[in-house]
């Protein structure tokens, strides 16, 4: 939270699309904030091609629209548009379900088309997402955007509040919702988290 991940996925697109290359933008149905964006906290937005809803076969939904994709260069819709997707670019990739994550390795070595995913790997009992899980399992490889704590350390952990209060039980995904009993999170370092919860680690 709070480390730039959204920012860090469009200016990845941003630059392959400066270099004449077409890729894709998704994330996970369940993010319902932005509705069908991908939206940084620094205020930009764009369009995601395809939503992935939690019982989806994600190669499939990528195999449909990367055949889009050629289907249009093959028919010049887009003038001088790539012929082909040169990289998927996935936001919110905790939401992914194990199997979704198998499915975003076969498009990597079976399609031969690189997928960036961007997530955060615990949720605010400092438990792994099952999605982030899979992806420490699988990625070729894995690099870290740091944030800091209200203390200026390291933030390690996403603690959730609600109203204003710290929780450290209920379920594992509550999206920020502007209501009065507003769901929000705040970065921490394990310190400040440990101050938080009374010591808690496990929910």
């Amino acid at each position: 939270m709070n480390s730039g991940k959204s920012t860090a996925l469009l200016q990845a697109a941003y630059n392959y699309e400066e270099r004449g290359q077409r890729v894709l933008l998704a994330k996970p149905e369940i993010d319902t904030k932005g509705a069908g964006e991908i939206a940084s906290r620094l205020g930009m937005t764009r369009p995601v091609d395809f939503l992935i809803a939690p019982d989806a076969d994600l190669l499939t939904l990528f195999r449909t629209h990367r055949a889009e994709v050629r289907a249009e260069a093959s028919e010049g819709v887009s003038g001088a548009a790539p012929a082909d997707v040169a990289c998927l670019l996935l936001d919110e990739a905790q939401f992914l379900t194990r199997e979704q994550v198998d499915d975003l390795l076969r498009i990597v070595v079976l399609e031969g088309v690189p997928v960036l995913a961007y997530g955060i790997r615990t949720d605010f009992r400092t438990h792994a997402f099952p999605g982030s899980a899979r992806l420490m399992e699988l990625a070729h490889s894995l690099e870290e955007l740091k944030t800091i704590c209200r203390c200026g350390r390291k933030a390690l952990f996403n603690a959730r509040l609600v109203g204003g209060r710290f929780v450290f039980d209920g379920d594992q995904v509550a999206i920020d919702e502007l209501t009065q009993e507003r769901v929000t999170y705040e970065s921490m370092c394990a310190e400040c988290y440990l101050r938080e919860s009374g010591g808690r680690l496990d929910g």
